[in-house]
This record gives C-alpha cells, structure tokens and sequence, in this order.
C-alpha cells in the first residue's frame, strides 16, 4: 500500500520538481546559458533575415512603368521550357526566362481590337537609337498614352519628320540627329513629353520603319471601354487569341509552346523589363541556396553549443539520476531550461531580424546588384514571417537539449557518474561522412557548371560534418604532431599542456569543432567565387590583342567598319556584340535550362584583336549557321568541327548550328562565339557597338575620322562576359560570408569560454599541487596555439578537397584565394581561441593562493 502510494506521488509530480530543477539551474549557470543564447539568437536572426529575402523575392515582380495606364497588355511568350523523363519518372518540365524581346504578331492587333469592351488597342515598338552620342530608346507617339506621358510643351508628331523627346533632350523647334540601325536622320522636335529623359517618341510609321519588323509589334497596350471589369476583359481577350490560333513569333523548340500572354496588374511590368523575370528566379534560387547553407551551419553550431552547456553539468545531472531522479524528469528539466533561454533567444533574434533584412536590402541597392525594374515589395503581412523561424529555432534547440541529456537520461544511476568514451558508432559514422565526402568531391571533377559547384558545396559540408563527430579522435592525432614539440620546447608548461590535451582528447575536440567550421566554410566561399574571378581574368588579358576600342553608346555610323579597315595602319578589325542563349539538356536523366551569356563576332582576323584559343578547326569560318563552341562545353556536349549543336537563343528561337572550331578561353568569353550577324537577329537590345581594333598607335587620330561621334580608346581593357548575377552572388555571399563567419566565430569563443569556465576547479587544483600562476599561463596558451593550429589546419584540409575539385572541374586550375583573406582568417582564429581561452581563467589564477570558487 505504501509502495503505491509512493508511486502516485511521484507519477503526479514530475512537473513540480522539472519545473524546480530547470529554475535553480538556470540561476546557477547563467554563463553558460548566455552563450547558449548568443547562438540561439545569431540563428533565429539569420534564419529570419533570410526567411524575409526569399518571400519578398518570392512576391517580387517588374515595376510597372510604360503600361502604367493600360488595363491589359498582349505580349510575347518571354519563357522556353524543355520536358523529358527522368529515369523511371513522369516526365518533367524545366522553363527558363528569355533576355531579349519576343514579339507579338501583328495580326493579334485586329484579333484584340474586335474584342468586345476594349476601347483601344495600342501596337508599341521599342528599339535602340543615338540621340547626341547617347543611348535613348525609340517609340511610336501613341503609345506613350499607355504610360501616360502627356506633352509638356508643343504638339504631338504630325509628320515622318518629327518627333516628341523626353525632358532634357532639346527643346521645341530643335533640329537633332537621330541615329537608328546605323543610319543618321535629322528630325524636328514637335514637343517635350513627361516621362524618362532618354526617349524619343516617332509617328507610327516612321516607328514600324525604324523597328525593322514590318509584321510584327513589341507589345499590344489595351484599355477597356468604361464599365468593363479587367477580369472580363482579359478572359475575353484571351479567348479571342486562342481562338485565332496566334502565337510568339519565332520558330521554337518542338514542345516549347509559344502563345501570347495577357498580362493584368504587377504582370504588365513584365513586357517592359525583359530581364526582371529571370534575374527574379536566379535570386531565389541564390538566396534558397544560401538559406539552406545557413541552416545547416546553424543546427550544426547551436547542437555543439547546447551539447557544450549541458556537458559541462554531466557530472550534477548524473548526481541528479543517482539521487533518484527519473530520466522523465531529466529530460524535463533540461527541456525546460532550454526552453526558456530558446524562447527569448528566438523571440530576440526574430526582432532584430527585421533590421537585418532591410540592412541586407540596402546593400544591394548600394551595390546596384539587382536589375533595372526589379521590384521586391514588403506588405505588412509578411512581419510575422520571423516567428516561424523563431520557431524552427526553438524546436532545434529542443531536439539539441535531448540528445544532450540522451545518455544520461538512460543509463543506471551508478554508471551515469561516469564519463562516457565516445562510442564506435559515432567514429564509423564520422568516417562514412569523410567517404561521402572526398566522393562527392571526386564527383564534382566529372561535372560541369552548377552541378560541378553543387557538388563540391555538398562534400564541404559533409566533410565538415563527419570531422565534428571525429573531434575526439582528430584530437588524438594532433596530438601525436603537437605534443614532442610542446614537451621540448615548452618547459614545465609544455608538459602540463600536452598532457592536459593528449588526456582530454573529447574536451579538445570540442574546442576545435566550430574552428573547423569557420574556416572551412569562409574559405570554401571565398575560395570559389574567387578562384573563377582569377581565371576568368587570367584568360580575358590572354585574350587581348587589340590596340584600340571604338565605341558609341548610340550606335556606330552605317559603313564603320569598312571605313576603319582602309584606315592605314589597321591590320585586323572585329566587331563584337553581346546576348545570352538557353542549352537544353538532360542531367541524370531531368530536364535542365541553362541561361548563358554570348559574344557574336565578326570573324576575319579574330585572333589579331581577341585570341579565344582555338583549339580545333578554324574560327575563320565562323558565319550564319555555324558556332563555335568553348573546351568544357564542347565536352559536355560531345561536340567537335563538323558535328552540330542545337541553341535556343535569347528570344527564344531553335536553331541547329555546325560547329566550326572549339576553343579554350571559355570563361572570359562565353560558351559559344556566334556570327555577329545571326546573334543580332536575335537581339532586341544589341548596347553600345564596340569595335576591337589591331593597328599601329598612330592611326587614333584616323580611327576617329572614320567613326565620327564615337569614342576611341587605346589599349582598352580586355574583354569579358560577366554572369547575369554576378553582382547579386557577390553582394549575397559577402553579406552570408560576413554573417555565417561572424556567428561561428561567436560560437568558437562560447565554446571556449564554456570549456575553460568548467576548468577552473581543474586549474585551482594545479595550483595546490604547486604549479606557478605564470606556469598555468604558459600552458593555457600552448593550449589555445594547439587548438587554434589544429583547427586552422583540419578546416584547411576540408576545404581543400572541394576546391581542389572544383578548380579542376570549372577553371582547371589550383584554387585561388587572396593572401590577406587568408591571414585574416588566420587572425581572428588565433584572437578568438585566445580570447575563448585566456580571460575566463584568470579567476582561477587571481590572487596569490588559489581560490575553490566557481
């Protein structure tokens, strides 16, 4: 009966006596539980910070300026999409965005204009013209009423010879010259508009001339008669272009369908910045792959953390099992404990989260690392987004205080108070994660692209990883490297540290876990983006050959390049132009787009002004219908002279083309070098003509007299294609780099504190046992050399073996990584392992007879 009752007291008690164990804990270890906090709170904030970037990226869109005033706007497809079937899968579809404009049959305009409730459908026409050596884009007049942009002062265009310019450009009655597809026309300035400043708006005929597309339109502005709502409109006007069967313009790729799209709202601002759409999905896929890197480095620091605080109790838990706590209320009390720091650590790190986000924000508009029209609103409701994150934080710290307190929540009482070895399994596990690794690795050196650096980023984690669960057991090895030395040269310190260290092989590996982290991760961020950047640059001044540039922001007079050939002096001459193409192409079976960034040359004499390296064939050969094709590329595509390869280009057209040669300098100029008369047919945005220029240094003054209004530049700076997302990677990674580094470094001196503060029993020991206080110093601090060595080399080594294979797959080169970066790393290592070390000691040594006090 006793016995029973006995038991029901206790059945009914666990949440009184967890609920007083996690209080009196938490008031007895405060220090611990601050850097227990620190972490939580670094990982609440970056994990919100980031949770803000993907779902205002996720509801971002192109800001809506030019069709501002229609209620509907008919545009091209701008997306291509390639659907294959996996291995033992449905089939799937990739899509990607197209660069340059598809544009609109001119048929849709009758099709819409029939259309009941629509009051007005207006054709518009965007090209490139020179204004005064500038760039300005070219309109038809009545579609600035779409904006609007009413007149500021004068008329609207009456005749082919007029025109309506922004403000700025000239006033009413000027005669200015306008240069359109290499050809000069003078024109009368009828008015000045509202609007941008570089525009110049043209009758309509004379607009359809000068776009060069007789029986096509940019874009289709449509606005409804008063009393039509734009819902019914848009499903009217669709089903009139379905029912006429019309589509984009441009043969695609067979199941790459081409309709028209209706665009209604945020859409609109689609048909005007081409580039929006695509840069939008390449930044999600950024930031969800910096996020997923974030959380893993976080669960990873806050585990280590957590597993750190609790170890340091392990021996008054064990008196708690031995004294006759149950593991329920072990559990419960180390539950709660966490739970309580967690919570105001997640609620902490949910509001500064805000802050950070925007903070992140105005680096990128600093940086102008987003595209022109790329809008990324912030409504009210997504504040709220941060909790979750503060959720998922508290629910890692929760699964972390489990584990923790797993062994010795289940063990007997009596075997509780010893401390365990760490176990075979967790050494096997360790060495599988290093196997995983080192292939992961060695298979990046077999792929190509994203899927080479998807590679080598998944090995340094994994690698990293196994070497937190092989602490110990590294620790061991270094060791048997550190410990003759320490004892040699070290004197009496020298022997107390490499004993200390050599018989704590579990608290070193702890110690060296997050230097492993934090020093693997910087360098392997640091390290790729830079590694390309190097080679990139190496092969663009290999490239360089040519002694001037002719440039003119608003196009080159027609006949340029014929008069600067007959210039005396000139002995080679090449025109280069820039776009972006799609491959389509299948990876382990799945669909896949890649969006890549092209030079369209003229090729008679390429290697006197831009050497691309030519390996095989003859880029002499180079003209429609042909391409040339890049080492790695050609590689992966099995191609060579003479076999063929299928582009889709940046406006969404198929075409097969023979491959005349393969060159080597692929990273400076692109995967492919296209004709630059086929590669401008597909180019709706061709940019500054630019001419490359082999002659002797006194034919400047001639090479201006040839190409009057242009600029020319002796010995101009080496050519070079830049990734669409160059800028946004950099800001991203040295935002995540600065982040990520800053909280590992964090969690380096709370783990270090934690294992010195737990040491001063120890170090007040030695002290009675007769060891001077500046022995004790010495010995800390060959202690802290040791463990910051260990770590700076192991996290060397760790990343070395992803970069090792990344250089070799991407760049075929050594890994390349600034000399200061890598002393600065080495720096604030050396300064937090000191700092993690040496002042939460000197309580212990305070004082000349030492002190038992915690």
């Amino acid at each position: 009966m006793s016995t029973h009752r006995t038991n029901t007291h206790r059945t009914n008690t666990p949440p009184n006596v967890t609920r007083l164990l996690a209080s009196r804990a938490a008031r007895m270890h405060r220090k611990a539980w601050a850097a227990v906090f620190a972490a939580l709170a670094l990982t609440s904030l970056l994990l919100g910070a980031f949770g803000l970037a993907l779902a205002s990226a996720g509801l971002g869109h192109a800001r809506v300026e030019r069709y501002a005033g229609a209620d509907l706007v008919v545009a091209g497809d701008q997306s291509t999409r390639f659907t294959a079937k996996p291995w033992g899968s449905d089939p799937e579809t990739a899509t990607a965005g197209l660069t340059e404009r598809v544009r609109v049959p001119r048929a849709a305009l009758k099709a819409v204009r029939e259309v009941p409730g629509v009051r007005a459908a207006i054709a518009d026409e965007v090209f490139q013209v020179g204004v005064r050596g500038d760039a300005a884009t070219g309109r038809p007049w009545n579609a600035a009423q779409l904006a609007p942009h009413a007149l500021r002062d004068g008329g609207a265009p009456r005749h082919g010879r007029e025109v309506v310019v922004g403000e700025g450009t000239a006033r009413v009655g000027d005669r200015i010259t306008v240069r359109a597809s290499g050809i000069d026309a003078t024109y009368t300035v009828a008015g000045i508009a509202e609007g941008p400043g570089a525009a110049v708006y043209f009758t309509s005929p004379e607009a359809r001339r000068l776009a060069g597309h007789p029986g096509s339109v940019a874009a289709i502005g449509v606005t409804a008669d008063p009393g039509t709502s734009t819902s019914a409109l848009h499903a009217r006007v669709r089903h009139a272009l379905d029912t006429a069967g019309l589509k984009s313009v441009g043969h695609r790729a067979d199941g790459d369908g081409a309709g028209l799209r209706v665009l209604t709202g945020d859409g609109r601002g689609g048909a005007e910045f081409l580039h929006v759409a695509p840069a939008r999905a390449g930044m999600l896929a950024l930031l969800g792959s910096v996020a997923g890197t974030v959380v893993l480095i976080a669960l990873l620091v806050v585990s280590s953390t957590i597993v750190q605080a609790l170890q340091q109790r392990s021996r008054e838990l064990a008196l708690l099992r031995a004294v006759g706590a149950t593991p329920r209320q072990l559990r419960g009390a180390v539950g709660r404990e966490v739970g309580r720091v967690a919570t105001v650590a997640a609620l902490a790190g949910a509001v500064a989260a805000i802050p950070a986000f925007f903070g992140l924000r105005a680096l990128l508009d600093a940086r102008d690392a987003l595209p022109p029209g790329l809008e990324l609103p912030f409504p009210p409701w997504l504040l709220p987004t941060p909790l979750l994150t503060a959720g998922l934080t508290l629910l890692a710290a929760r699964l972390a205080a489990l584990i923790a307190c797993a062994r010795t929540a289940k063990v007997r009482p009596a075997e509780a108070l010893r401390e365990a070895a760490p176990g075979r399994g967790r050494q096997i596990t360790g060495l599988v994660l290093l196997f995983l690794g080192v292939s992961s690795a060695g298979t990046a050196t077999l792929q190509h692209g994203e899927a080479a650096a998807a590679a080598a980023g998944a090995a340094a984690v994994v690698l990293v990883i196994g070497c937190a669960l092989l602490g110990p057991w590294i620790a061991e090895g270094a060791m048997r490297v550190l410990a003759p030395p320490m004892r040699r040269f070290g004197g009496a310190a020298g022997h107390l540290a490499a004993a200390n260290c050599t018989a704590s092989a579990r608290r070193l590996g702890a110690a060296i876990t997050p230097i492993i982290l934090v020093t693997a991760f910087v360098l392997v961020q640091l390290s790729a983006g830079a590694t390309m950047t190097h080679a990139a640059g190496a092969q663009s001044r290999g490239a360089a050959r040519a002694d001037f540039a002719v440039t003119a922001e608003g196009g080159l007079p027609e006949g340029t390049l014929e008069r600067i050939r007959k210039v005396p002096g000139v002995r080679s001459v090449t025109a280069i132009t820039q776009s972006t193409v799609v491959l389509a192409r299948r990876e382990t079976g799945s669909p896949r787009l890649d969006r890549l960034p092209v030079l369209g040359v003229t090729s008679g004499g390429l290697a006197r002004t831009l050497d691309p390296g030519v390996r095989q064939g003859d880029i002499g050969e180079l003209r429609p219908g042909t391409v040339a094709v890049g080492r790695d590329q050609a590689r992966s595509l099995d191609a060579r002279p003479g076999s063929a390869v299928t582009v889709r280009f940046g406006d969404g057209v198929e075409s097969r083309l023979t491959v005349v040669a393969t060159y080597d300098r692929e990273l400076a100029l692109g995967a492919f070098l296209f004709s630059r008369e086929q590669l401008l047919r597909h180019t709706s945005s061709p940019g500054a003509d630019r001419i490359l220029v082999a002659a002797t240094g006194t034919a400047a003054g001639a090479l201006r007299a040839a190409a009057p209004g242009a600029k020319v530049i002796a010995d101009p700076a080496p050519e070079r294609l830049e990734p669409e997302d160059r800028a946004l990677g950099e800001v991203v990674t040295v935002a995540a780099v600065g982040a990520i580094g800053g909280f590992t470094v964090i969690a380096v001196l709370s783990t270090l504190c934690l294992i010195t503060v737990g040491r001063r029993p120890e170090l007040s020991l030695l002290r009675l046992a007769g060891a001077g206080r500046g022995q004790l110093r010495r010995m800390l601090r060959l202690e802290a050399a040791a463990t910051a060595l260990t770590g700076l080399a192991v996290g060397t080594a760790v990343a070395a073996v992803p970069l090792l294979a990344f250089g070799a797959a991407m760049t075929r080169s050594l890994p390349y990584v600034a000399a200061a970066q890598v002393a600065s790393i080495a720096l604030v290592v050396a300064a937090t392992t000191a700092a993690g070390t040496l002042p939460p000691a000197w309580r212990a040594l305070r004082g000349r007879y030492p002190s038992q006090g915690r």
